[in-house]
This record gives structure tokens, C-alpha cells and sequence, in this order.
């Protein structure tokens, strides 16, 4: 039997091959993750974008406008409108407890400003009789 023998060089040669591989494979992974991370938040956006049809002009303050330049400059956003229409899109999505208890009072509103619709129809009506 002829055995050859291993030099320590050989071994961590073989050792940084070994964790250069495994360090491949783990890249690879996070950027099918990424990859598919970022088709996510695109299809998100397109969805959150295409029923966008009315026109709002508003003023921001200059954090608010780097902040939505940020957006556009990393290429998630055509535009600042674009990027501004899905934050506020998102902002009253994660607000939904609020307005929801926000309805409710406009609900109630409505109905006292109809009730004293009917109260003042009913009052107008006896007068003039």
C-alpha cells in the first residue's frame, strides 16, 4: 500500500476550497431571496399604483422630499408622486383601526344630521299649517 501523505498546506488548501464553496452556495441563496424579495415589493407597488386616478397636489417638508427622492433614485418609483402615492397607500393601511373607529363616528354623524332633517321638516310642516 502506498500512502501518500497529507501536507498541512494540502489540508488547508482543501479547508478554504471547502468554505469558499459553502460561502458560493450561501451567496446564491441570498440572492434568489433578494431576487424574489424584490419581485414581491415590485408587484406590491404595481398593484398598490395602477388605481391611482385622482390628482392631489401637496407640500412636503425637505426630509419628507429626500426621503421620496430616495425611492426614485434606488429605482422602486418612476417618480416622487409614484413613491408618495404608495407611502400614503401603505400609511392609512396600517392605520385601518383608526379609521375604522373614524367611519363609525361619520356614521353616527350622518344619521343625527338626518334626524334633525326630519326634526325641522316636521316643525317647518306644522307652522305652516
Amino acid at each position: 500500500m502506498n500512502q501518500e501523505k497529507t501536507s498541512p498546506e494540502e489540508i488547508d488548501e482543501k479547508k478554504q476550497k471547502k468554505h469558499q464553496k459553502t460561502l458560493d452556495e450561501l451567496g446564491d441563496h441570498v440572492e434568489k431571496f433578494a431576487v424574489k424579495t424584490a419581485e414581491s415589493i415590485k408587484k406590491l407597488i404595481d398593484k398598490t399604483l395602477s388605481a391611482r386616478n385622482t390628482v392631489l397636489t401637496i407640500r412636503v417638508n425637505e426630509e419628507s422630499n429626500k426621503k421620496l427622492n430616495m425611492l426614485v433614485e434606488a429605482g422602486l418609483f418612476k417618480s416622487r408622486s409614484e413613491s408618495a402615492a404608495f407611502l400614503i397607500q401603505a400609511g392609512i393601511k396600517s392605520q385601518e383601526p383608526l379609521f375604522s373607529r373614524i367611519t363609525s363616528k361619520l356614521e353616527k354623524i350622518e344619521q343625527i344630521r338626518e334626524e334633525l332633517k326630519v326634526i325641522v321638516s316636521e316643525e317647518v310642516d306644522k307652522k305652516a299649517e
